[in-house]
């Protein structure tokens, strides 16, 4: 009898554990099943090699950790950072004809406020522990957190700004000059610079006076103005407003405007690395993201071209100010949806941030990884390994910047896009001014 009822236990239980399997099929019990696969969306902004290099990763995983788990990332539409919020902002509106929104999309902290106040976006901490966010760099975390303290935006790759230098012009305007490289080092000499080599390109056709070069620009003045007002311990973004009237603005926009009427600046609407590339400028300010778009040639008007050398030096300084500057980088943000939906997508972001993956995407860019052991173990080894000497210089003078300078990021306040706008029409106005 009792060995009866063994058996008939032991069928009992090998039949509940057939319907399991049949309920779960090859699932890893949490919902994830190799057999049901869950397809997830993504949108990004990346283009050139990272977009070469994401899509070869993408691939790596979806035939890999994807086919094991169950999940299979598809890249839907690729677009420049303008043209993809557009679009995540007719989703919060609820436009009619608004595309869905993607399971994982890049966007920058502000974008991600708009997204989360939408209730579109999941919150991630659920789905990390301690110790998995442990391992990434603690400011890049934390700039994904929102108001509500909670993490939405996942770090992928992060940048900062540099000053690039055209160090073959340069050198002929220090050897007129006088000028030390050193100076640039701070705002005041970069400057008192920019003036020096306006006057010192007029000299050089005395005949045609006013026809001096400008030494100088930026891509975001804005930039300039939040963290140079941070640097001399002022706060320029308070209270929905623009502390242009702060003691430390006021150093800003000495640094900003009397140069620029002096000619030493090129005042313009397009990116710094046009003018860059046709010689118009000797020096400028820009993402470190940015530094494959500056060349090692210059074109000039009249199709001559002339081989350049560039050197990256870390962010100026006002004289007596903290050292600071901009971290910059969107992240990843995880559409609000079904448990295994979310958890799949963070399957994915965490294999995709990985060391080894990580360096394999900002390889050969101006961008940093993100996780400790790739910032602190396998950077310097990435660095000398490198064959484009501009990317190496650059991520040495970003390195240092990140190991000595303290950083700041752009305020997650509403109307933060149309404030930066406003001020950058404003102060380019004041610039130009010639009545």
């Amino acid at each position: 009898m009792r060995r009866f009822a063994r058996k008939a236990l032991t069928g009992v239980m090998a039949i509940l554990l057939f319907i399991l399997t049949l309920l779960t099929g090859c699932g890893t019990g949490d919902g994830l099943d190799p057999k049901n696969p869950v397809e997830l969306t993504m949108w990004h902004n990346y283009g050139g090699v990272m977009k070469d290099t994401m899509v070869t990763l993408i691939d790596e995983f979806n035939n890999t950790v994807g086919r094991e788990r169950g999940i299979k990332v598809v890249v839907t539409a690729i677009a420049a950072s303008k043209e993809q919020n557009d679009k995540l902002t007719l989703i919060t509106e609820g436009v009619p004809g608004a595309p869905e929104m993607p399971d994982i999309v890049t966007a920058y902290p502000s974008m991600a406020l708009t997204l989360k106040d939408a209730a579109l976006i999941a919150e991630l901490d659920a789905y990390f522990t301690e110790d998995e966010l442990d391992a990434y760099l603690p400011r890049f975390v934390e700039e994904g957190r929102l108001p509500d303290g909670k993490l939405y935006v996942f770090p992928i790759a992060k940048s900062t700004e540099a000053l690039f230098v055209n160090k073959t012009f340069f050198e002929r305007f220090s050897a007129g000059t006088g000028v030390e490289l050193d100076s640039l080092a701070t705002f005041e000499g970069l400057a008192a610079a920019s003036v020096k080599y306006y006057e010192w390109t007029d000299a050089q056709t005395p005949d045609a006076p006013g026809d001096g070069k400008t030494f100088f620009t930026a891509d975001s003045w804005f930039n300039i103005a939040l963290v140079g007002t941070a640097q001399l311990g002022g706060t320029f973004v308070g209270d929905g407003r623009l502390n242009t009237d702060a003691a430390a603005y006021r150093r800003v926009w000495d640094f900003s405007v009397p140069p620029a009427l002096s000619g030493g600046y090129a005042v313009i609407d397009g990116y710094s690395s046009d003018y860059y590339k046709t010689g118009e400028i000797a020096a400028c300010i820009g993402s470190t993201a940015g530094v494959l778009f500056y060349g090692d040639t210059v074109i000039y008007d009249d199709n001559t071209s002339e081989a350049i050398e560039s050197i990256v030096l870390p962010y100026p300084v006002f004289e007596g100010g903290q050292k600071i500057a901009l971290q910059r980088g969107a992240g990843m943000v995880v559409a609000k949806s079904e448990p295994k939906k979310e958890l799949a997508a963070t399957v994915f972001l965490k294999w995709l941030a990985a060391p080894e993956q990580n360096m394999r995407f900002v390889s050969e860019t101006g961008y940093l990884p993100v996780t400790k052991q790739a910032f602190d173990e396998k950077m310097t080894g990435e660095i000398g390994a490198m064959t484009n000497p501009t990317v190496k210089m650059l991520l040495e003078a970003a390195v240092k910047t990140y190991h000595e300078y303290d950083f700041i990021t752009a305020p997650n306040v509403p109307d933060f896009d149309a404030l930066s706008k406003q001020y950058e029409t404003d102060i380019k106005a004041e610039m130009k001014y010639n009545g």
